[in-house]
């Protein structure tokens, strides 16, 4: 019975990507005015692309993951800042110390296992099967895939 719709003139989806990584920006704004620390049991693994627009990344996180990357926030983090635009982290992989500034655009994907809350967004040419696990050095907790609290946004037009 949709056959017969025409195109949406305004970009639901776009308007709807972009709340919802408003909300990522929210929720680390939040930890970065509390000093760095998430409350609680609360940490997150952001999944990003490592060649978006804005990225800034060393070139060596470039050059091992081309694609798409995941980050812990958790124990080791610092400098943690955010803006209406993007969040800047400092991050040690391998030992090495490395600061990352990545625009909400870049991300694809945010989680937080202490109560498996998660977002996905469409990003171009986005495989799932790339984003691995995260890289930064530090303690990993294994995220529950049971579905619950899970928002996945994914809007597909008729052509």
């Amino acid at each position: 019975m949709t056959d017969g719709l025409p195109d949406s003139l305004i970009p639901y989806d776009e308007i709807v990507q972009e709340a919802l990584r408003a909300v990522v920006g929210r929720v680390l704004g939040s930890v970065a005015e509390n000093g760095g620390t998430a409350p609680g049991e609360h940490h997150f693994y952001i999944t990003f692309k490592t060649q978006a627009p804005g990225v800034d990344i060393p070139q060596r996180l470039i050059e091992r993951f081309p694609d798409e990357m995941t980050i812990v926030l958790q124990n080791r983090f610092w400098d943690l800042t955010v803006d209406a635009e993007r969040f800047s982290v400092g991050l040690s992989f391998n030992q090495i110390p490395s600061k990352l500034v990545i625009p909400y655009a870049a991300i694809t994907g945010f989680h937080d296992p202490a109560v498996n809350f998660e977002l996905r967004f469409q990003a171009q040419e986005a495989d799932e099967e790339h984003i691995g696990e995260p890289e930064n050095d530090g303690p990993v907790a294994e995220p529950i895939e049971d579905g619950s609290n899970v928002v996945a946004v994914d809007f597909k037009r008729k052509k």
